[in-house]
């Protein structure tokens, strides 16, 4: 039981990493420090002092610049990867009763996964926000990813099985949501191809 909790732990700090590179970390820094989480022995420096600090500092850095216009999707090019890399760490930073192979296989597959599906979803609402108002959205969205990040690392630590039901309706609606706004862009991309052939 304490082998699945912590997997499910994992996946569910892993997805918040899909909102926020650094905040789940931060958060999972002071689960650790404050005795609420136990990451396996290589990863005990999650908790020290100066990890904390150097979390806290990028957790800033990156939320205050995703309010900056030019930088947003310059960021979500940079952060994607960040996420998977981010997400497979703290993963593997709960297995620490099982093997390696198990540990490795499990966070880049699970936690790496789940870490890359909620960025895909973010940058893809993100894009939508910038083609339909212009970007006006962004500040809002910015602000709610940024939020996510925070609540859904805390519940993952607090509820973790409330966590993965929050993360399994959270990808259904991402899906559902990506496919109509993918169906309405190619309707839009498809009417402005048919107007501009008729003015021609």
């Amino acid at each position: 039981m304490e082998t699945t909790l912590a997997l499910i732990i994992g996946v569910g700090l892993a997805a918040s990493c899909g909102f926020r590179v650094f905040a789940p970390m931060l958060v999972a820094g002071l689960a650790a420090r404050n005795g609420w989480l136990d990451p396996s022995e290589s990863f005990a420096w999650i908790a020290t002092t100066p990890a904390l600090i150097a979390f806290s500092a990028a957790t800033i850095v990156e939320a205050v610049a995703y309010y900056v216009p030019w930088l947003d999707n310059l960021l979500d090019t940079i952060a994607s990867p960040l996420a998977v890399i981010a997400g497979i760490l703290l993963s593997a930073s709960m297995l620490g009763d099982v093997s390696p192979l198990m540990q490795w296989s499990f966070a880049i597959i699970a936690g790496g996964g789940a870490a890359a599906t909620v960025q895909g979803g973010t940058v893809l609402t993100r894009l939508t926000s910038t083609t339909t108002t212009g970007g006006t959205a962004n500040f809002l969205l910015t602000t709610l990813e940024t939020a996510a990040s925070l609540l859904f690392a805390i519940l993952s630590i607090l509820a973790p099985i409330l966590s993965l039901i929050a993360l399994l309706l959270l990808i259904a609606m991402m899906y559902y949501t990506g496919r109509t706004i993918l169906r309405q862009l190619r309707q839009r991309w498809s009417s402005e191809e048919q107007t501009g052939s008729i003015s021609h």
